[in-house]
C-alpha cells in the first residue's frame, strides 16, 4: 500500500511546480484539472507524511525508555499513545488510498418517478422530492426544478431536479460533491401506508424510482447536432400563459443511443431545449460509466450502488415510522424526520458500506 504513496508524492510535487509556473493558468480547462488532481493528492500526502513522522517519534520515544529508566513510565505512556495515532493514521491513508468516483464532485440531476399505485404513487414521488429538497437545504445545496409533470391530487408523475453545491458544477473540496452523497438513492423506492385515497384504512403498498445521474458539462459529453431528433409539442398539464396553446415542449433523441430527453416547463421553446439537452448529456454520461462499469466487473461487485434500478433499494413504513434500506441492512425507527430532510444517516451507512467493500476488495 504504501509503496504507491511514495508514487503519488512524487506526482503530487510535480503538480505543484507546474502549478506555480503562470504560463500553465492559460489553459483554464488544464489549470482545473491540474488543480483537481493536486487537490485529491494533498490529504494523501500529508497524511502520509503524519504517519512516517509517528514512526519516528515511537522509535524514539522507545529509545528514551531504555536510556532512562527514571522516566521510562512516562516514555511508555507515550509510546502507547504514538502506537494509537499511528492506527489510526493507518486506517485513514487505507481509507484515503481507495479507487475514488472520479464523478463525486459533481452536481446531479434527480429524477423522480411514479411507478406502481396510481394516485398514491404519484403523491410518494411528492414525498420523495421534498424529502430531497429538505436535505438539499439542510446540507447548503440549491436546487432547481427542470421539468414536471403533476398530478390531479398534487403528486407527481414525473419530476426532474438539478442539485448543486454553492459553488455550481463541482464542489470545493475533493469527494464532497452531491454525486458523491445521492448516487447511493438511484432505484425504486416502495412505501407502505394507508393512502389518502383509501376509504377503509387498509394499507397499501406502492413505489416510486429515482433516478441519479451527474450532471455533465459540455467538455464531458459531445454531442454532434447531427445525431439529435428534436420535435416540439404543445405543452401538457395546468393552464397557463404559453401551455396548451404554442409548440413549445421539446424532445430530443439522440439517435446513436436511442436516449431522450424531454422538457415542457419552461415558456420558450429555446429554454425547453437547452433544459432538455442539459438532460440528455447527464442521461448519456451515465450511460457511459453504466457501460464502463459493465466491463469492470470486479470494481462493479464492489459498488453498493447496483446497475439494475429496478431492484427495490428501500421501504418506508408509516405505520411502523420505520425505514429499511434492504440493501445495507440499515433500519431505523424516523421515517418522520427522514422524510423531513434528515437523511445522513441513511446515506452514510451506504457510504461506510461502500467503503468497506472497496477496501475488502483492494486487499
Amino acid at each position: 500500500m504504501f509503496e504507491a504513496v511514495e508514487e503519488l508524492i512524487g506526482e503530487h510535487a510535480d503538480l505543484e511546480k507546474k502549478l506555480a509556473d503562470p504560463s500553465v493558468h492559460a489553459d483554464q480547462a488544464n489549470a482545473r484539472k491540474l488543480n483537481k488532481r493536486y487537490a485529491e493528492l494533498t490529504p494523501i500526502v500529508g497524511t502520509y507524511r503524519s504517519w512516517k513522522q509517528t514512526g519516528e517519534d515511537i522509535v524514539t520515544a522507545r529509545e528514551f525508555v531504555a536510556d532512562d529508566p527514571d522516566y521510562a513510565a512516562e516514555f511508555i505512556q507515550e509510546v502507547r499513545e504514538l502506537e494509537k495515532q499511528r492506527e489510526e493514521l493507518t486506517e485513514r491513508l487505507r481509507l484515503l488510498l481507495v479507487p475514488r468516483d472520479p464523478s463525486d464532485d459533481k452536481d446531479v440531476i434527480l429524477e423522480v418517478k411514479a411507478g406502481a399505485g396510481g394516485d398514491e404513487s404519484a403523491l410518494f414521488a411528492g414525498d420523495l422530492l421534498r424529502m430531497y429538497l429538505r436535505y438539499a437545504e439542510r446540507v447548503g445545496w440549491k436546487t432547481e426544478i427542470i421539468d414536471a409533470t403533476e398530478s390531479e391530487l398534487g403528486g407527481y408523475k414525473d419530476v426532474q431536479v438539478a442539485v448543486k453545491t454553492k459553488g455550481g458544477n463541482g464542489a470545493t473540496e475533493p469527494g464532497q460533491g452531491v454525486w458523491a452523497r445521492l448516487k447511493y438513492e438511484g432505484g425504486v423506492h416502495r412505501v407502505q401506508r394507508v393512502p389518502a385515497t383509501e376509504s377503509q384504512g387498509r394499507i397499501h403498498t406502492s413505489a416510486a424510482g429515482v433516478l441519479v445521474t451527474p450532471e455533465a458539462e459540455e467538455i464531458d459529453v459531445e454531442i454532434n447536432p447531427n445525431d439529435l431528433r428534436i420535435d416540439v409539442y404543445r405543452s401538457s398539464g395546468p393552464g397557463g400563459q404559453s401551455v396548451n396553446t404554442t409548440d413549445s415542449a421539446v424532445r430530443i433523441t439522440h439517435l446513436p443511443t436511442g436516449v431522450v430527453a424531454s422538457c415542457q416547463n419552461e415558456k420558450s421553446q429555446l429554454q425547453n431545449k437547452e433544459q432538455a439537452l442539459r438532460i440528455l448529456r447527464s442521461r448519456l454520461l451515465a450511460a457511459a460509466q453504466e457501460e464502463a462499469e459493465k466491463e469492470a466487473a470486479d470494481a462493479r461487485r464492489s459498488q453498493v450502488r447496483t446497475v439494475d434500478r429496478s431492484e427495490k433499494i428501500r421501504t418506508y413504513n408509516f405505520p411502523e415510522n420505520r425505514i429499511s434500506d434492504h440493501r445495507v441492512g440499515f433500519k431505523a425507527y424516523n421515517l418522520d424526520q427522514v422524510l423531513d430532510g434528515d437523511l445522513d444517516a441513511v446515506i452514510q451507512a451506504c457510504v461506510d458500506a461502500d467503503s468497506a467493500a472497496k477496501l475488502a476488495a483492494a486487499q
